[in-house]
């Protein structure tokens, strides 16, 4: 089983930037889609968005759309997460998931990372 360590997490002012990254430590990922999903607190994890193994698709959750973009790097065994204009909401532990599709549901990825925090003040 993969093992995916997040990192690139920091305190933001709105309007700015950060990117995140997701290594594989163990294992591969040029196979598989990958996920990201975010947790704010008290809040249920939500789909942020994917990309397919291959880097030519992605899909994005709507309150990211055009702000946020995904990539990937599949010699680096690495997959970024590009976050601009950010806003208080965005402020969340951010997770990468490896998974068989680009779904939006959590129960579609089989392996995670322990998460970076991001934090966007206003």
């Amino acid at each position: 089983q993969v093992r995916l360590v997040e990192s690139g997490g920091g305190l933001v002012q709105a309007g700015g930037s950060l990117k995140l990254s997701c290594a594989a430590s163990e294992g591969t990922i040029d196979s598989y889609a990958m996920g990201w999903f975010r947790q704010a607190p008290g809040k249920e994890r939500a789909f942020v968005g994917a990309i397919s193994w291959s880097g030519g698709s992605t899909r994005y959750a709507d309150s990211v759309k055009g702000r946020f973009t995904i990539s990937r790097d599949n010699v680096k065994n690495t997959v970024y997460l590009q976050m601009n204009s950010l806003k208080p909401e965005d402020t969340a532990v951010y997770y990468c998931a490896q998974g068989m599709s680009r779904s939006h549901y959590v129960s579609s990825y089989s392996s995670w990372g322990q998460g970076t925090q991001v934090t966007v003040s206003s």
